[in-house]
C-alpha cells in the first residue's frame, strides 16, 4: 500500500533507521514477566503547532512535552528521520527539550536549517512516537513594495482593484485599507450597501463605476503580521474606464475561467466573477450538487451576500465547500466562470482505544477518528516507522510479540498534518520458544549411527519436529526422534539414525513452536560419500512471487553444485541467481518463462556427479478488470455490475458480496428492509450483479470475489443511493403564552441528508420569507426551532425547509401565535411641559385585543366631560391599544399624577405619569468685558429670571470671529455666580463671546454678543520637527517645521537659526530665515564654509512683531569626514629577508586627520611595474608598521603609506624604495645538447626564469651514462650561455645538467638532456626561442648559434618573410640578427633557419617594440550642467602597456587644467565645472617609456539655459496699492535662479525706478506704495548662471473700491506701408538728417583713426576703446572685483567711507606687499591652491583664432611706468570722478575706463566689432562699434528693432537677443576684464563663442544694490513685503574660512540638463550692460571682502549708514563676518 502514499511520506520512511535500534530495543525486552501497571509508553502533552513562522529579529522556541513511564526522552528529527544538532547561533535543542531558533542577521540565513520540516520524537522502552510534521519558516525581513495597477473597466459595470504584494511576503502581509487621493479611506467593513467595499481577500470593489472615479487614485495599506509594520503601496492605482460603443457581451477581464479558492473554517471568502459588458450583466451563483452535474441557485442570506457578481461567503462552514458557477447574461450574450471552494478545518485524530492489552493470538483493531477538511490521506506507524496502511482502521490478526509498541493514525492535507498514538501491550505470562541447547555442524565416516539432539524451553511448552534438507523427517526403520520434557519444563528432542550411510548427509534441522512463537536450529551432518541428490517434489508457486529452493545434496565432499535447465547452467536471466550452497532463486515467477523442469547436478573432484530433477509449476491467480459505477444512482433506479475475470487458472469461482458501514446505516435512516438484488454468471469470465430497482438499502459495498487454486482476489466499488427529502416530523401551527420557552420540530430524512431551516415569513401574510436573524432567543437546533421567553414580537408564519439536492425538496407553513395579558412597558416616567402650551400624554398597553383603558388624575376618575381642555383618544395597534390624553394649553394646576388602566380577558395593568409644567429660563443680559490679556478675558453679566426651576449653570459660548456659531468652545459657570475669567484662548486672536442660562428645563436664548481681539505674545511653541545633517565636509543642512499653529501667537515673520561650534563658549552665529507661507512646506538651511568633521551646535528660534519664541533644544551634528590632508611622515622600509620588508610610518598630524584615521594601506609593487595600477599591491592594517611578505626575491619595491578615514583615502606618502635581499637561483629554463663531432657536444641553456640576484657563474654537470664514472663539473662565467665539452668517447651517451650561481649559494640543477658524440653532425640551432623587448629608437640583436658539419647555412625570415639585409638589418657573423634603432613597424616574429647536408633546425624570436603611446580616442559619453563624462581608449596600435592618461581641459575663458586617469577607468567624470559653459577637451597617455601623443581636442558645453518667461497671470497679481509678484512662477532653464531684478514706472514716464535688485527666487515680492486705478509697465530681469532674461509687462492697479478700469488707448500700429508712405511724404525733412548723420560718423570714423595711430602712451581718458583682449573679465572670479573700487549711488547723502580706495591701481599696487593675498591671482573656486603657478596651455590653438595675449594674472598692475608716475592711470582700470558724487546730472555722467597699452600684453585686435562676438548665425543685429563708445544719452534707445516694423524703445520679446545693445551702453558701464586664469585672452569672434558683449561680471549683475551696505543680499531680514529672508548665497564662496556671505552664485552653480545647443537668448549679452536702465545702477555682483583692515567697518556703523538710506519697510540684515566689515563690490557706473 505504500505506492498510496504521498511523496511526502517516503521521506518518512526513512526514519526506519532512525528508530530500528529503539524498536529492536523494545521486542527483546524479557516479557516473561507482566507489564507494571504503572509503565506505558510516551504520551505527548504538548505538541508543536503544524507552522512556524517567525522574523529574524524576534527568533522562535518551539516547545515538545511528552509523559510516560519511565519519563521518555525527547529528540528532535528531520522529514528524512536524521537528528537535528546545534548549529551555533542559528539552531539550539534545550536542556528541557526545546527547539531553539535565536535571533539572526539576515546573512546568516540557511535554508537547510531556516526552511525546514522538522519532528518532535518521544521515546521510552515501550515505544517511539513521532509529533506532525513541523514546517518552520524563518523570515527575513527584507524590503517590499505593494503595487497596484491599472484597472480597465467599461462604464456602469463594477471594478476591482487588487494590491499585488510580492511573492516573498505575500504570506505574511495582508491588506487593512484602502485610500484615495481625496482623503477617502475604505476599510473592511460588514456594510455591503456602499459603492466602496474592501473584500476579504483585500481587493477593493467599486460599483457602477462612473467618469469621476477615474480622477481618483488609489492606495493599499497592508501590516506585515510578524513584525507589524505598516506600510502604504508604492504605486497608485487608477481605473482607466471606457464609455461602451456598441454593446459588448460579457468578457471575462482574467483569463481563468476556473479557480481554486482555500479558506480556513470560520473566515470569510471572496468568490470573484471579473466579468465586463455592455448593457450592465446580471450575475447569478449556482453550487453544483456534490457527486453530480447537477446545480441550484446559491441561497443569499446574513452569512452568504452577492455584491455586484462577487459572491461573499462570511464564516465559512465545510458545507460551504464545493463547486460554484457564476453565469453572467446580458442582452449580447453569456459567460460563466467555475471555482472550486474547499473550506479547511483544522485536522485532528483521535485513536479508539487509546491503549489496550491483547493476549497472544488474540484479534487487536485500533480505529483513527479523524476530523477537518480536506483529509488526503490517511497512514499508520509503529514506533516510528511507517508500516504501509491507509486505511482508518488497522486490524491486526493474531496478536505477536513483535505487535506491541505505540502505534499512531497521521492524517494529511497539503497544507498540515495530524496524528493521534495508542499502545499495545501484550497479556498474559507469555515466554516465546528458545532453543537452550543444540547439536553442531559433524564429518563422518559412513557406518556408525548418529545421535542428534535439541533442548529448548517456553511458556507454553513447545513442541520439537526435524527436518533434513526441508523436508519433514517421519519415524522410520532408521530414523528415530524421541523428546521427553524435563523437571524444569524444558522439552529434549532427540534424532537417531542407524548405521548412516553417504546418503544421509544434508542440512538438519529442529524446530520448536508454541503458539507465542518459534525458534529453530540447523546445521549441516557430512558423510563421506559420492554425490547424492535426494528426490524433489513438484513445487508450485503463483506467479508473481519468488522461486527459491535448495539441491538437497548427500555426499561429502562436494566440489559443485549446478541448476540446469534443458541442459544450459543457471543462470540464463537477470531473475535467477545461484549460489554455490546450491540454492536457486527466480524472482517475479511468469507461467510462460519459469514453469519448466530444473535439474540439480551435484559432483565431487573426483568427476563423480548426481543429478536430480524439480518440476515447478506456476499458477496464476485470478485478476479482475477494475469497474465503476458512475452515474448518479436515485430511487428505483435499476442497477447492473459487471465482474470481469481478466486471466487466471481455471477453474475459477466467482461471488458476490456485499455489507455496509456504520455510516451507510446512517445514510439509510430508517429504510432498513432486506436489500434486493440478484446474480448472474453470463460466462466462465464474467458475473454480472443486478439491482432492479435501487432503494436507500443498497447503499454500501459490493464486492467481486474470485478464487481458483492459486489464491483470491477481489475487488469492491461502493454504491450510494440518493433519497429525496422526507419528513420525519413535520410541524404544525403552534400557540403560546407569552414569555415561555417555545419549541416546535420538523425533522426529516433522505441521502444525502437534507439540510432543515427556517424562515419568518415577511409581514402578516404568508409569501416571502426571510432568514431568522441570530439573536439571543432565536436558535435552531438539529431543525428544531427555539424561541425562549417569546414575545407578541415573535408571532407570525414561519417556513420549515429540507433540502438535499435531490427533487425539489419539503417545506411547510406554519402559524406560531402568542397570548399576552395587558402590560405597560413603562410603569412611572416624568413628563414636562411648558407652560401655556399644548400637551399629550400617552399609554401604550400591549397584549391581547380587546383591551379598555381609564385615565385617573391624582387618583381620581378624569372626566373629559366635565372639563373641555381634556381630550381622550385610542388607538388600535398591531400589538396593543394606545391611548392618549391631550391637554389644550397647560397650566401650572397640570403638576399633577395621571394614571392609566388596562384591561382584557387575560389581566390587567397600569402605569403613572407625573406632569411638571415649567419653563426656560430668560437670557442673561449686560455681558461686559472686565479685562483681558493675550489668552484671557473676564466677563460679567446679570442674573436672568430663572423659569421655575433654578439655574444649573451659565454657559459661555466663544469662538473665532471667522468661525460659525456651531464650531464653538463653552465654558461652563455655575449658576449661582456672576462673573467669570475664559482661559486659554489664542494670542492676536479675534473672539465673539456670548452667553446662555440652563436649568433643568431647558437653556435660554443666548445674550448678545460681545467682540474681543486678544493681544499679541512672542511664539510660544518651538520649531518642530528638527533634523540637521551633514551635506559634505564643510556644509551642513537644517530642516524644520513651524512649531504647533496654535503656538504661533500672532503672524510668524521669520525664524533665528544660529549655529557655533559644540564645546565652546562663544555664542551663537544667527542667520535670519523667512517664513515659508505654503502649508506644510519645510524650511531648510544650508550652512557653509564649516570646517571638516567639526561638531556644531545649532539652535532655531520663530519670531513675530512682539518678539522671538523660546530656542528649540540644542541640535549637535558633525560636519561629514574629510580625508586627511596630510600623508604619514617619516615612512621607512627595512628590508629583512628575501621575500618579507618592514614598513613603518608615524601618523599623520591630528589637525590634518579631518576624521577618525581606521586604517593605514601600504600600496607597494615591484618598483618595474609601480605604473601598472593592476600590479599593485594593498595592505591594510590598523598599526604604525607593517611586514610585506611574499615578495619576489632580490627585487626593487617601491611603497607608499596613506591612512583612511570614513571620508576615504587620504594623501600618499612620497613613495620610498626597498629591495628583497639576492637568493639563490632557480634553475636554468632550458638546456640543450648538440652534437658537434665524435668527441664534443655543446651544451647551451637559457637563464633562470627568477635569478634571485645577481647571477655570478654556471656549473655544467656531465657523465657518462651507465658508467660508475664520477660526475664532471666545469664552471662557467655568468656572461657564457655554452659550453663545449670535449674528448667525449665516440657513440657513448653523456647526460648534462646546468645550475646557476648567486653570491648566495648555487641554485637548483636544470633538467637532465643526454648527447651521443657522432661523426655525423646534423645542423643544430643552440639558441632558445625567445621574447626580446626593445626600447624605441634603441638597437636590437637577436641571437642564433648553430652548429654542424658541414657548417650550416643560417637564414632569417622576419614575419614569414625572407629577410634582406639593409642600412637598418645585417646579418652578423655569429647568426645574430642586428636592427638598428628599432621603430614600432619592426614588432613580430623573427624565425632563424639552420640546414647543412644532413638536417635543418629553426627557432623563432618574438621582438616587442616599446614605444610611446599613440593618441587615445577621446569620446564624449555624457554631459550635465556641472560635468562631463568622456570615454577613453588606448591606440589599437600600442604595445608596451599603458601606465594612464592625462586629461586636459579648459573653459572658455580659463587655462588648461589636467587630471590624472588610471588605466581601468572606461569612463571619467569631469566635475565641478561651470554650467552652460563651452569646454576643450583632449588626453594624452602614457607609459614607462614616455609621454604619448594627443588625442583629438574635443569641443563641448555643460548643459543649462538661462529662465524662461511665466505666464503673466501666474506671475502678477494686482490690488489697488501693490502687486504681488510670485517668482516661483519662473522656469530655472536647467541652471538655478541666483535672483531678479525688479523695476517699475508709471507707463507715461521714462525713466525706470528699481525697486530691488536682489529678490529671492523662492520668494513673492510685494511692490507697495502704488496709486491706484493707475497704469504701470513693469521690468523685470531673472539671472541664472547660464544667462538673464528680461520682461515686460503693464498692469492697472485696481480702483479704490477693488474694481478695473478700462484699457488705455495706445496709439495704432503702424504697418510697413503706412510708414514708407509717411516717409516718402517727408522727404524734404528725412534726406538733409540722413545726410548730416552720415557726415558726422565718417568724421568720427576718421578722428578716430588718427587719435589711435598717434597716442599710444597718453595720459589723459582714453575714448577710442577697442575692445582688445583687455576687455574680458572672467565673470567666474569672484575675487577679481576686490580690485574693484566701492562707490555709492548719485543722488544719496552718504559721506565718502573713510579707509576706501577709489584709486584701482592704487589697491592693486598695495595688494603686491603681503597682505592676506600676496599676489591678485585670479581665483578659481575648482583650484586647490590659489597660489597654483599658471601654466601655458600645452595644447597648440588651430590657426590663433582666438587671438591670444599671454598675461600673467598675477601681475595685474602699471607695466609701463615712467619714473615719478606712481599715480599714472592703470590700464584695466575702472573710475568714478568722486566729486560728481550728489551734484552731477545723471544724463551727462561719464564712466572712464583705460584701456590697454598697444604694445604692452595685447594680441592682435580685430577691428571694428573687437569685444562684440556675434555667434555663427546670429540674427544680424550688427551695429558698428568701431569708434568712440561715448554717445548722448538721448539715443541710448534709438535702435530699430531687430526683426524690422516698428520702432520702439526695445522689443517687448521675453528675452534680449542683441549683443550690440550691451555695446552701446559701455558709456555707461564699462569693465574691466581679464583671462579667467592668466591664459589666453580672446579677441576675435570664435567658432562657438555666444557671450558678445560680456559687459559685466556674470553671477549677480543686479546683486546687490549699488554695490555696498545698500545691496539687500545680506541684509539681516531681506525684501518680502516687510517680511525679509535671508540669501542662501553662503555656500558659494568656497576657500573662504568664516561664514560671511560670498558673492551671488556663479553662472552654473547647480547643474540642471538643459538643451546643448547655442542659445540666441541673453546668453550672449552680459547682463548688467542690457539692463536699459536709466536711473541710478550698481555694478550688481557681491565679491569676497577685503581683506585689508581699514576697508572693515563696524556693525554699528554699517546699520547707521543703511538705515540712512533705506526705506522703512526695508528692514536691516546684519552681516556675520569675522571683521564685521564691508563686502567690496563693483565700481557702478552713474
Amino acid at each position: 500500500m505504500a505506492h498510496n502514499m504521498p511523496n511526502e511520506r517516503l521521506k518518512w520512511l526513512m526514519l526506519f533507521a532512525a528508530v530500528a535500534v529503539f524498536a529492536t530495543a523494545i521486542s527483546t525486552t524479557n516479557a516473561a514477566n507482566p507489564p507494571d501497571a504503572d509503565q506505558k509508553g510516551p504520551v505527548f502533552l504538548k505538541e508543536p503547532t503544524n507552522r512556524i513562522d517567525f522574523s529574524n529579529s524576534t527568533g522562535a522556541e518551539i516547545e515538545c512535552k511528552s509523559s510516560g513511564n519511565p519519563m521518555p526522552e525527547i529528540i528532535w528529527i528531520r522529514s528524512d528521520g536524521t537528528a537535528v544538532g546545534d548549529v551555533p547561533g542559528l539552531r539550539q535543542i534545550s536542556s528541557d527539550g526545546k527547539l531553539v531558533f535565536p535571533p539572526f542577521r539576515a546573512e546568516d540565513y540557511r535554508q537547510e536549517v531556516h526552511a525546514q520540516v522538522y519532528a518532535c520524537l518521544a521515546r521510552n522502552q515501550f515505544g517511539s512516537i513521532i509529533s506532525r510534521d513541523v514546517h518552520v519558516r524563518a523570515v527575513v525581513s527584507q524590503h517590499y513594495e505593494e503595487d497596484i495597477h491599472k484597472a480597465f473597466v467599461i462604464r456602469g459595470n463594477s471594478a476591482i482593484l487588487k494590491c499585488d504584494i510580492p511573492s516573498f511576503v505575500a504570506d505574511f502581509v495582508n491588506v487593512i485599507s484602502w485610500h484615495t487621493d481625496q482623503d477617502e479611506s475604505f476599510y473592511p467593513d460588514a456594510e455591503y450597501d456602499g459603492k466602496y467595499l474592501v473584500l476579504p481577500s483585500g481587493e477593493l470593489h467599486i460599483r457602477e463605476v462612473g467618469p469621476e472615479d477615474g480622477y481618483k487614485s488609489y492606495q493599499c495599506r497592508t501590516k506585515h503580521r510578524l513584525t507589524g509594520e505598516t506600510r502604504l503601496s508604492a504605486t497608485k492605482g487608477r481605473l482607466v474606464i471606457t464609455e461602451p460603443v456598441g454593446s459588448v457581451g460579457p468578457r471575462l477581464t482574467s483569463g481563468d475561467k476556473t479557480r481554486n479558492v482555500d479558506i480556513p473554517l470560520a473566515g470569510s471568502v471572496t468568490l470573484l466573477c471579473p466579468a465586463q459588458a455592455y448593457p450592465v450583466p446580471f450575475f447569478r451563483w449556482y453550487k453544483f450538487i456534490e457527486g453530480t452535474t447537477r446545480k441550484q441557485a446559491v441561497v443569499l442570506n446574513d452569512r452568504v451576500k452577492q455584491v455586484s457578481g462577487t459572491l461573499i461567503i462570511k464564516d465559512a462552514v465545510v458545507e460551504d465547500s464545493g463547486k460554484y458557477l457564476c453565469v453572467v447574461n446580458n442582452s449580447v450574450g453569456g459567460e460563466s466562470v467555475e471555482t472550486v471552494l474547499t473550506v479547511t478545518a483544522p485536522l485532528s485524530a483521535k485513536i479508539d482505544p487509546p491503549t489496550q492489552t491483547v493476549d497472544f493470538g488474540r484479534p487487536a483493531v485500533f480505529t483513527c477518528q479523524y476530523t477537518g477538511n480536506p483529509i488526503k490521506t490517511v497512514s499508520w506507524m509503529k514506533d516510528g516507522k511507517a508500516i504501509g496502511h491507509s486505511e482508518p482502521v488497522l486490524r491486526i490478526e493474531s496478536v505477536k510479540k513483535e505487535d506491541k509498541g505505540m502505534y499512531q493514525c497521521f492524517v494529511r492535507n497539503d497544507q498540515e498534518s495530524a496524528e493521534a498514538s495508542a499502545e499495545l501491550k501484550l497479556g498474559g505470562r507469555f515466554d516465546p520458544p528458545v532453543i537452550r541447547q543444540a547439536f553442531q555442524e559433524e564429518t563422518m565416516e559412513p557406518g556408525p549411527s548418529v545421535f542428534l539432539k535439541c533442548v529448548a524451553g517456553g511458556n507454553p511448552t513447545p513442541e520439537i519436529s526435524w527436518e533434513l534438507d526441508g523436508k519433514k523427517i517421519a519415524n522410520n526403520d532408521r530414523y528415530q526422534v524421541g523428546q521427553y520434557v524435563t523437571v524444569n519444563g524444558d522439552v529434549v528432542s532427540y534424532l537417531n539414525i542407524t548405521s548412516v550411510h553417504a546418503n544421509d548427509g544434508g542440512l538438519y534441522k529442529c524446530i520448536a513452536k508454541s503458539k507465542v512463537g518459534v525458534a529453530e536450529h540447523s546445521a549441516k551432518l557430512n558423510v563421506y560419500g559420492l554425490p547424492y541428490i535426494r528426490q524433489m517434489e513438484k513445487k508450485a508457486i503463483v506467479a508473481g512471487e519468488t522461486l527459491m529452493v535448495t539441491c538437497p545434496v548427500a555426499g561429502y565432499p562436494i566440489d559443485s553444485i549446478v541448476w540446469e535447465r534443458d541442459n544450459r547452467a543457471l543462470p540464463i536471466n537477470r531473475k535467477q541467481k545461484v549460489f554455490p550452497n546450491g540454492t536457486l532463486i527466480i524472482e517475479n515467477v511468469e507461467r510462460n518463462s519459469d514453469q519448466a523442469t530444473y535439474t540439480c547436478v551435484a559432483k565431487n573432484q573426483e568427476g563423480y556427479s548426481a543429478r536430480g530433477s524439480l518440476e515447478v509449476q506456476v499458477m496464476v491467480l485470478p485478476q479482475i478488470v477494475p469497474f465503476a459505477y458512475e452515474d448518479v444512482i436515485n430511487m428505483n433506479d435499476s442497477i447492473d455490475l459487471f465482474c470481469q475475470i481478466q486471466k487466471g487458472d481455471r477453474p475459477i469461482k466467482v461471488h458476490w458480496s456485499f455489507e455496509r458501514s456504520p455510516s451507510d446505516y446512517e445514510k439509510m435512516g430508517f429504510d432498513l428492509l432486506q436489500p434486493q438484488m440478484r446474480t448472474n454468471r453470463i460466462s466462465s469470465k464474467t458475473s454480472m450483479l443486478s439491482i432492479p430497482s435501487a432503494s436507500p438499502a443498497h447503499t454500501g459495498r459490493y464486492t467481486c470475489i474470485a478464487s481458483n487454486q492459486a489464491g483470491t482476489t477481489s475487488y469492491g466499488v461502493d454504491l450510494t443511493v440518493n433519497v429525496p427529502p422526507r419528513w420525519i416530523l413535520e410541524p404544525t401551527d403552534k400557540a403560546f403564552a407569552q414569555g415561555s420557552d417555545a419549541k416546535v420540530e420538523c425533522k426529516a430524512d433522505g441521502f444525502p441528508k437534507p439540510q432543515v431551516t427556517w424562515k419568518k415569513a415577511v409581514g402578516d401574510t404568508p409569501g416571502e420569507y426571510k432568514d431568522l436573524k441570530k439573536s439571543d432567543n432565536i436558535r435552531v437546533e438539529e431543525g428544531t426551532l427555539h424561541i425562549d421567553n417569546i414575545q407578541k414580537t415573535n408571532e407570525g408564519y414561519y417556513l420549515c425547509e429540507a433540502i438535499n439536492g435531490i427533487g425539489s425538496g419539503l417545506s411547510a407553513v406554519i402559524m406560531v401565535s402568542v397570548q399576552a395579558p395587558p402590560e405597560f412597558t413603562e410603569k412611572l416616567r416624568n413628563q414636562t411641559a411648558r407652560r401655556g402650551e399644548p400637551a399629550v400624554l400617552q399609554c401604550e398597553a400591549k397584549g391581547e385585543k380587546p383591551i379598555g383603558i381609564l385615565w385617573n388624575m391624582n387618583n381620581m376618575r378624569l372626566d373629559p366631560k366635565n372639563d373641555n381642555r381634556y381630550t381622550i383618544r385610542e388607538e388600535i395597534l398591531s400589538a396593543g391599544v394606545m391611548s392618549s390624553l391631550s391637554i389644550k394649553r397647560t397650566e401650572r394646576s397640570d403638576s399633577a399624577l395621571f394614571t392609566c388602566v388596562a384591561t382584557n380577558a387575560f389581566g390587567s395593568d397600569d402605569a403613572s405619569i407625573n406632569m411638571i409644567v415649567q419653563e426656560v429660563p430668560e437670557m442673561p443680559y449686560a455681558l461686559k468685558v472686565l479685562d483681558k490679556s493675550g489668552r484671557s478675558v473676564q466677563l460679567s453679566w446679570a442674573q436672568p429670571y430663572d423659569g421655575n426651576s433654578p439655574l444649573n449653570r451659565y454657559i459661555i459660548e466663544f469662538k473665532r470671529s471667522r468661525a460659525s456659531w456651531s464650531e464653538i468652545d463653552r465654558v461652563m459657570v455655575p449658576g449661582h455666580t456672576t462673573e467669570a475669567q475664559v482661559q486659554k484662548l489664542s494670542p492676536a486672536t479675534t473672539y465673539n463671546i456670548r452667553i446662555v442660562a440652563e436649568n433643568a428645563i431647558g437653556t435660554s436664548q443666548s445674550s448678545e454678543a460681545v467682540t474681543i481681539i486678544t493681544a499679541e505674545e512672542a511664539p510660544s511653541g518651538k520649531p518642530q520637527n528638527i533634523k540637521v545633517e551633514p551635506v559634505n565636509q564643510t556644509t551642513m543642512r537644517v530642516t524644520w517645521k513651524p512649531p504647533p499653529r496654535s503656538e504661533w501667537n500672532g503672524e510668524i515673520l521669520g525664524y533665528y537659526v544660529g549655529y557655533k561650534l559644540s564645546n565652546t563658549n562663544s555664542s551663537y552665529v544667527f542667520e535670519t530665515i523667512n517664513f515659508i507661507t505654503e502649508e506644510g512646506k519645510e524650511h531648510n538651511l544650508e550652512l557653509q564654509n564649516l570646517r571638516v568633521y567639526t561638531q556644531y551646535s545649532v539652535v532655531i528660534q520663530a519670531f513675530n512683531k512682539i518678539g522671538a519664541g523660546p530656542l528649540c533644544d540644542e541640535e549637535k551634528q558633525f560636519t561629514a569626514e574629510g580625508t586627511p590632508s596630510q600623508p604619514p611622515s617619516d615612512t621607512a622600509c627595512t628590508t629583512l629577508t628575501s621575500q618579507t620588508i618592514r614598513v613603518s610610518w608615524v601618523s599623520p598630524p591630528l589637525e590634518s586627520a579631518n576624521g577618525v584615521i581606521k586604517t593605514y594601506k601600504v600600496v607597494y609593487a615591484s618598483s618595474d611595474e609601480w605604473y601598472d595600477e593592476t600590479k599593485r599591491h594593498y595592505k591594510k592594517t590598523a598599526s604604525s608598521d607593517t611586514v610585506l611578505h611574499g615578495l619576489k626575491k632580490y627585487t626593487n619595491y617601491t611603497m607608499q603609506v596613506l591612512a583612511t578615514t570614513a571620508g576615504g583615502d587620504g594623501v600618499r606618502s612620497v613613495p620610498i624604495h626597498c629591495q628583497t635581499e639576492p637568493d639563490v637561483p632557480e634553475a636554468p629554463t632550458d638546456v640543450k645538447a648538440l652534437v658537434m663531432g665524435n668527441a664534443a657536444i655543446l651544451v647551451s641553456w637559457r637563464a633562470p626564469a627568477q635569478p634571485n640576484g645577481i647571477i655570478t657563474q654556471y656549473t655544467v654537470y656531465s657523465k657518462a651514462e651507465g658508467a660508475e664514472t664520477e660526475t664532471k663539473t666545469q664552471k662557467v662565467p655568468h656572461y657564457q650561455m655554452s659550453f663545449e665539452a670535449t674528448e667525449l668517447e665516440k657513440n657513448k651517451p653523456y647526460e648534462f645538467w646546468v645550475t646557476a650561481s648567486t653570491t648566495i649559494g648555487e641554485g637548483q640543477q636544470s633538467k637532465s638532456i643526454v648527447a651521443m658524440p657522432s661523426d655525423q653532425v646534423p645542423a643544430k640551432i643552440a639558441s632558445f626561442d625567445d621574447t626580446f623587448t626593445a626600447t624605441f629608437k634603441e638597437d636590437a640583436k637577436m641571437p642564433c648559434l648553430a652548429v654542424g658539419a658541414p657548417q650550416p647555412e643560417i637564414t632569417w625570415k622576419i614575419k614569414g618573410v625572407e629577410f634582406t639585409a639593409n642600412d637598418r638589418m645585417r646579418l652578423l657573423p655569429d647568426g645574430s640578427l642586428l636592427i638598428k634603432s628599432v621603430n614600432r613597424q619592426d614588432a613580430g616574429d623573427y624565425s632563424c633557419h639552420a640546414e647543412n647536408s644532413i638536417a635543418k633546425d629553426s627557432i623563432t624570436h618574438k621582438l616587442i617594440v616599446l614605444a610611446p603611446p599613440q593618441s587615445p580616442h577621446v569620446t564624449l559619453s555624457a554631459t550635465t550642467t556641472d560635468t562631463l563624462t568622456v570615454k577613453l581608449k588606448p591606440h589599437e596600435g600600442d604595445t608596451a602597456p599603458l601606465h594612464g592618461y592625462t586629461l586636459h581641459y579648459k573653459p572658455e575663458f580659463g587655462e588648461w587644467e589636467t587630471a590624472e586617469v588610471s588605466v581601468e577607468s572606461q569612463k571619467q567624470n569631469i566635475e565641478g565645472l561651470l554650467c552652460g559653459s563651452r569646454y576643450q577637451v583632449y588626453a594624452t597617455g602614457f607609459n614607462n617609456i614616455g609621454a604619448g601623443e594627443a588625442s583629438d581636442i574635443l569641443n563641448t558645453r555643460t548643459k543649462g539655459q538661462k529662465p524662461k518667461l511665466p505666464e503673466k497671470p501666474r506671475f502678477i497679481e494686482v490690488s489697488s496699492n501693490s502687486v504681488s509678484l510670485h517668482f516661483k512662477a519662473w522656469k530655472d532653464g536647467g541652471c538655478p535662479m541666483s535672483h531678479f531684478v525688479v523695476e517699475s514706472k508709471k507707463r507715461d514716464q521714462i525713466e525706470w525706478n528699481q525697486i530691488s535688485n536682489n529678490v529671492k527666487p523662492d520668494n513673492n515680492y510685494v511692490v507697495l506704495d502704488l496709486e491706484p486705478a493707475t497704469w504701470y509697465n513693469l521690468r523685470i530681469t531673472a539671472h541664472n548662471s547660464a544667462g538673464f532674461t528680461v520682461a515686460e509687462y503693464d498692469f492697472a492697479t485696481l480702483t479704490v473700491t477693488g474694481g478695473t478700469i478700462a484699457p488705455s488707448r495706445d496709439l495704432p500700429e503702424l504697418s510697413a506701408e503706412d510708414t514708407i508712405r509717411i516717409i516718402l511724404s517727408n522727404l524734404n525733412l528725412v534726406v538733409p538728417v540722413v545726410a548730416a548723420l552720415l557726415v558726422i560718423i565718417i568724421a568720427i570714423i576718421v578722428i578716430c583713426i588718427l587719435r589711435s595711430k598717434g597716442n599710444h602712451h597718453k595720459d589723459d581718458v582714453v575714448y577710442n576703446q577697442t575692445m582688445g583682449p583687455g576687455a574680458t573679465l572672467d565673470k567666474r572670479r569672484p575675487d577679481l572685483r576686490d580690485e574693484l573700487g566701492y562707490i555709492a549711488p548719485p543722488n544719496r547723502k552718504l559721506p565718502p567711507v573713510p579707509g576706501s580706495n577709489y584709486n584701482t591701481c592704487d589697491r592693486i599696487k598695495r595688494g603686491r606687499g603681503g597682505g592676506l593675498r600676496s599676489n591678485h591671482s585670479t581665483w578659481d573656486p575648482r583650484r586647490p591652491n590659489l597660489y597654483e603657478e599658471l601654466k601655458a596651455p600645452p595644447v597648440p590653438m588651430h590657426g590663433n583664432h582666438y587671438g591670444h595675449a599671454h598675461a600673467h594674472a598675477g601681475n595685474v598692475e602699471c607695466h609701463y611706468r615712467h619714473p615719478g608716475m606712481e599715480d599714472e592711470i592703470c590700464p584695466y582700470a575702472t573710475f568714478h570722478l568722486l566729486g560728481f558724487r550728489e551734484e552731477m546730472d545723471p544724463t551727462k555722467a561719464m564712466n572712464f575706463q583705460t584701456f590697454p597699452h598697444q604694445n604692452g600684453h595685447a594680441g592682435p585686435v580685430g577691428p571694428g566689432h573687437a569685444g562684440t562676438m556675434l555667434p555663427p548665425g546670429h540674427p544680424g543685429h550688427v551695429h558698428s562699434r568701431s569708434g568712440s563708445q561715448s554717445m548722448p544719452r538721448a539715443n541710448r534707445y534709438q535702435r530699430k528693432n531687430s526683426q524690422g516694423g516698428q520702432s520702439s524703445i526695445y522689443t517687448p520679446a521675453p528675452e534680449y537677443d542683441d549683443p550690440a545693445n550691451c555695446a552701446e551702453e559701455d558709456q555707461y558701464r564699462r569693465y574691466t576684464r581679464v583671462n579667467s586664469q592668466g591664459g589666453s585672452l580672446y579677441s576675435g569672434p570664435g567658432p562657438e563663442y555666444d557671450d558678445p558683449a560680456n559687459c559685466a561680471p556674470e553671477e549677480d549683475q543686479y546683486g546687490s544694490q549699488y554695490g555696498g551696505p545698500y545691496g539687500q543680499p545680506y541684509d539681516h531680514y531681506g525684501s518680502r513685503g516687510s517680511m525679509g529672508r535671508r540669501s542662501i548665497g553662503s555656500a558659494r564662496n568656497p576657500g573662504t574660512g568664516s561664514p560671511e556671505p560670498p558673492p551671488p552664485p556663479p553662472r552654473n552653480h547647480d547643474m540642471s540638463n538643459s538643451s546643448f545647443n547655442d542659445s540666441k537668448e541673453s546668453n550672449e549679452i552680459s547682463e548688467a550692460e542690457c539692463d536699459r536702465d536709466h536711473g541710478p545702477r550698481g555694478n550688481y555682483g557681491a565679491v569676497k571682502r577685503s581683506p585689508q583692515p581699514k576697508d572693515q567697518r563696524t556693525t554699528e556703523e554699517m546699520r547707521k549708514l543703511i538705515e540712512r538710506n533705506e526705506a522703512g519697510t526695508k528692514q536691516l540684515q546684519l552681516q556675520q563676518t569675522n571683521g564685521a566689515g564691508f563686502t567690496a563690490y563693483d565700481t557702478m557706473a552713474v
